[in-house]
């Protein structure tokens, strides 16, 4: 199963995400430093939660963290978030 796969299931059985979407952005970073060559390294992350209601910013990424803490200690290197609730909108 691909990392991507992986932290797509996590996340929507954690935080039953109205949206989510996950962008593999590691061949934008060829020859940075944690990027292996191996591909599934770096990513966006885009997601709606009514999870992250009454969460500041920090709060919500600490939840996803939280989440995909498994991948964030191997194969992920960087992961950028957007993180909003239903009533903030779509991503």
């Amino acid at each position: 199963m691909s990392v991507a796969t992986t932290m797509q299931t996590k996340l929507e059985q954690a935080l039953a995400p109205v949206s989510l979407e996950i962008l593999d952005e590691s061949d934008r970073h060829v020859g940075h430093a944690g990027h292996s060559g191996s591909g599934e390294s770096h990513f966006q992350i885009r997601i709606v939660s009514a999870a992250f209601e009454g969460k500041s910013r920090v709060e919500r990424q600490r939840l996803v963290y939280e989440v995909l803490a498994a991948e964030l200690a191997g194969p992920v290197h960087a992961l950028a978030l957007v993180t909003r609730t239903p009533a903030e909108g779509a991503v």
